[in-house]
């Protein structure tokens, strides 16, 4: 248990990220989505969702700072 707090901790802001992302991409389906099936990521809830999840991730992990180059390294 301690191991997942301390794994949470240090990438909250990945996970920020992917609940944000979980959340745009189930309301993008929700409003916008693709009615006639042919869209393979709109078409469906769940995909729309999972993509949101991974660019989510992606594009809040851009603002992560990294250790290493902080020590002027």
């Amino acid at each position: 248990m301690n191991k997942i707090l301390t794994l949470i901790k240090r990438e909250w802001l990945i996970i920020a990220g992917g609940v944000a992302g979980a959340a745009g991409g189930y309301l993008y389906w929700y409003f916008i989505g693709c009615n006639s099936g042919t869209c393979a990521i709109t078409s469906s809830p769940l995909n729309s969702t999972l993509y949101g999840i991974v660019l989510g991730g992606l594009v809040f992990s851009l603002f992560k700072k990294n250790k290493k180059n902080e020590s002027g390294n």
